[in-house]
């Protein structure tokens, strides 16, 4: 298995601190981004860095040497501002630092990112914003994992057989919709970053009735990749049509779409 120097994005969140156990037990070099020093006592002895991913001047030292990156934030109960700032913003902005490097990216999302009328997106359009965030990834260029996870944390003992759905289809918004520890959230985020079956592919993940699964590459083999230039993942609802989207968000695309281009011809 190849060995990363992986910076971890929500380094010290309830899924993040778990990625970089998780790295580093893999023997990845693992670099966290943290609001404080102070939080570095929250994590295993890994270098870190003060930064913020809604503050872009902070990326560009933070992803120095960087070959791959995990996003895991959170901005869940802090109104849309925040959801917009966080999910989407961050990830943007990660972008436009990257540049034109080699880096690869593995990006936590949630199930359910395509329903939109629930009573989740209608408060703060952190679904929304997630998936646009998305489509962002998806026109970059860059390499990258898109991981959907469900309810977290909700499973009986027993139940740890990880399950890769595509379509985005389950939208009760209760734990019906599926459910997965948050260790294991953290071992198929950082699997992806070494996977070429994982590359360019988008997936829900849930947990059923069984042991959980050390290899997984024959789970990202079997999905589909998202098709070239595709705004939205294989077997997604088509039900956000670019033509309604924000301007800021269509001019973001296009911005990307053209940084990727002229990348390429250089």
């Amino acid at each position: 298995m190849a060995q990363l120097k992986m910076l971890v994005i929500g380094g010290t969140g309830s899924v993040g601190r778990l990625v970089v156990s998780e790295a580093v037990a893999k023997g990845h070099a693992v670099r966290a981004l943290i609001r404080s020093a102070a939080r570095a006592s929250r994590l295993p002895p890994v270098e870190t860095v003060v930064g913020d991913v809604t503050k872009p001047e902070t990326l560009v030292a933070a992803l120095e040497g960087i070959d791959a990156v995990v996003l895991t934030v959170n901005a869940d109960g802090q109104g849309r501002q925040a959801a917009e700032a966080v999910y989407y913003r961050g990830v943007r902005d990660l972008i436009a630092a990257i540049g034109g490097r080699p880096v690869r990216i593995a990006l936590m999302t949630t199930i359910g990112v395509t329903e939109r009328r629930g009573s989740y997106n209608r408060t703060n359009e952190g679904h929304d914003w997630k998936r646009r965030a998305e489509r962002l990834l998806r026109r970059s260029g860059l390499d990258y994992t898109i991981v959907r996870p469900g309810w977290f944390d909700y499973n009986d003992a027993d139940q740890h057989r990880l399950l890769f759905l595509q379509g985005d289809r389950r939208h009760a918004g209760t734990p019906a919709d599926g459910v997965i520890a948050r260790k294991q959230i953290a071992q198929v985020l950082v699997d992806s970053l070494t996977s070429e079956a994982a590359n360019r592919k988008t997936f829900e993940l849930v947990a059923e009735t069984g042991a959980g699964q050390t290899d997984l590459d024959p789970l990202f083999a079997a999905l589909r990749a998202d098709p070239k230039d595709a705004l939205d993942a294989a077997l997604d609802l088509d039900n956000m049509p670019l033509n309604g989207e924000p301007d800021r968000v269509r001019h973001d695309l296009e911005t990307v779409t053209n940084s990727r281009a002229a990348e390429a011809t250089n």
